[in-house]
């Protein structure tokens, strides 16, 4: 919709009411709470087509009526249906040379450049009403529905019981099912999902994405799809087509002008059907700065210093799908230099890195993260980074080679920084060894960002702050808050704090979170900590050592970026508990 200041200039230099007048509707908006344009539509002294017939006069560009108008299926999809309804834009005819398009927004100048880019031809403007955009926005959906009505119509009964292994891959070319599993890619990589999940039910298939972390519901297919989409998603994955037996993985990538995707493919059979999972790893990612991460300044300035040493471990901790590869590649993109060798091993490799030498597992030949390790000490390697640490050898190899000059970087499953030195131990590694080479340990997880474009702040109510302190020692953290200086007076509690949460809004279709960011434990390694691993002391015993040297825990630093508007008291306590 168009802002205050647009509506004024359009109605005024064209003379549909003076300015006295409109100030007068203004005013009466703003103290009724509504938007310029739809107030004006309600008192009837303008309707939204003749105020986008003005605007087009005012910015001198032609106004389309979209009622009327067949758009043809691919001119449509041209645009893709998020990006239409999110700026109000729609393609409505083409040819060899030009696209011609509706907007609500002429002065919208980014969208146009990224369609011209998108497309490849000259763009024609054309201006028309949101409302109008809305009922053509209609016929993405109406478009993939009749595709799905196609398999669920006359040819339902055929193309549920396809036989053999031929009539699978007729199948899987079917124009309707590679137009579905086209369309469920390009949402997924639209929406910023870093998951797909297709599950087979009884009667139907569900289609989930995992965006910021959390499964959402994207959408419901007929059963009689199932078939066609899992033997697609097999030949795109180079995997066996006429296998249901045994699960299945593979990888397939897709590459355009805006985004170069791969596609881990995993499949799994279960009682309804094969359940299909994709990992999505978005190949032109940029690589974060230690600052985007989101440390606190003083576990900055430890995890700076550390990364500078030119031997020893570091060790990032956390569950699956806390970030822990992302913190890897940052620290890998700072050493990173001519003047070094890196080498890694990584099942998978997620990010490709220029100037390292990269290797991928392979546990069917043999070549796994212990094979790799002892080939890299032949490669005169300066840093190495191992994907993870999963056993004792694996373990014991990084460790000595921390000790003979190279700097490790590696990733390891606990809960929190403590618990990673007595669970290295338990892998049967010796105390003095751990003791000696380990530098730093990071643990993590990732929480949703609030969405800046519905973010309000509001006081926590009592029911609201008891139940807070059940779940937490909160006199501990506001304590650590005051220390940090986000708060003035930890005695004052938290009723006067505000906090902040999203609204929801079309931005983050209505979830008030976009995007994510870390909250993290940092445990530094000292003498006193040194000592307690030496003879073998408990996670506790390093934590309470750790804790008076001013570490701040997961917990603490969560409460910090909720003070901060950064993210919300539901998302802490929905990662941290255990």
């Amino acid at each position: 919709m168009f802002s205050d200041r647009q509506i004024k200039e359009i109605l005024v230099s064209n003379e549909i009411i003076n300015l006295d007048d409109f100030n007068k509707h203004s005013k009466e908006a703003k103290t009724l709470g509504k938007r310029l344009e739809n107030y004006l539509s309600e008192k009837k002294i303008i309707s939204g087509d003749a105020l986008y017939e003005n605007a087009a006069n005012y910015y001198k560009v032609p106004f389309i009526n979209l009622k009327n108008q067949t758009i043809r299926k691919d001119v449509l999809l041209s645009i893709p249906e998020k990006i239409a309804s999110t700026h109000k834009i729609i393609a409505f005819d083409a040819d060899d040379k030009k696209i011609k398009i509706a907007l609500s927004n002429p002065e919208d100048i980014e969208i146009l450049e990224f369609i011209k880019k998108k497309t490849g031809l000259d763009v024609e403007i054309n201006l028309t009403s949101p409302s109008q955009i809305n009922d053509v926005i209609k016929q993405y959906h109406k478009s993939l529905k009749a595709e799905f009505d196609y398999l669920s119509g006359d040819k339902a009964d055929k193309l549920g019981k396809v036989s053999d292994d031929k009539d699978l891959k007729k199948l899987a070319e079917d124009l309707p099912v590679v137009r579905i599993v086209d369309t469920l890619l390009e949402y997924s990589v639209l929406e910023g999902a870093s998951d797909i999940h297709i599950e087979p039910e009884e009667k139907k298939v569900s289609v989930r994405y995992r965006v910021d972390g959390v499964l959402q519901n994207v959408m419901v297919l007929p059963k009689t799809v199932q078939s066609g989409i899992i033997a697609r998603i097999k030949i795109l994955s180079n995997l066996k087509v006429d296998e249901h037996r045994l699960p299945q993985d593979g990888r397939f990538k897709i590459t355009t002008n805006d985004y170069k995707v791969s596609f881990r493919v995993s499949i799994l059979p279960t009682f309804d059907g094969e359940k299909i999972v994709m990992r999505l790893l978005n190949e032109k990612a940029q690589t974060l700065t230690l600052e985007q991460l989101g440390f606190q300044p003083g576990p900055f300035q430890i995890v700076k210093r550390n990364v500078a040493k030119p031997n020893g471990i570091i060790l990032v901790t956390g569950p699956t799908g806390s970030g822990k590869t992302t913190t890897l590649y940052t620290i890998l993109g700072i050493l990173n230099t001519p003047k070094v060798n890196i080498s890694t091993i990584e099942d998978p490799i997620e990010y490709r890195m220029e100037h390292v030498n990269q290797s991928q597992v392979n546990s069917k030949i043999g070549y796994t993260f212990a094979a790799g390790l002892r080939a890299f000490l032949r490669q005169d390697p300066d840093i190495i980074m191992v994907g993870e640490i999963r056993d004792q050898e694996t373990a014991e190899i990084a460790i000595h080679a921390a000790m003979t000059g190279h700097a490790v970087l590696s990733t390891i499953h606990t809960n929190d920084a403590a618990t990673t030195m007595p669970r290295l131990a338990e892998m049967g590694v010796p105390t003095f060894l751990i003791g000696s080479t380990m530098n730093l340990i990071v643990a993590q997880r990732l929480v949703r960002k609030i969405c800046t474009g519905c973010i309000q702040s509001y006081n926590l109510g009592e029911e609201e702050i008891k139940e807070l302190e059940k779940q937490l020692d909160i006199d501990s953290i506001l304590n650590t808050l005051e220390k940090e200086k986000s708060i003035m007076d930890a005695k004052k509690g938290l009723k006067n704090l505000l906090f902040y949460r999203g609204k929801g809004c079309k931005k983050c279709n209505n979830s008030g979170y976009k995007g994510r960011i870390g909250i993290y434990e940092i445990l530094e390694n000292s003498e006193e900590i040194s000592s307690i691993i030496l003879r073998n002391g408990s996670a506790s015993e390093l934590k309470k050592e750790a804790l008076s040297k001013g570490m701040l825990m997961m917990v603490e630093d969560g409460f910090i970026k909720a003070k901060n508007g950064v993210t919300t008291l539901e998302e802490i306590l929905r990662v941290t508990k255990e």
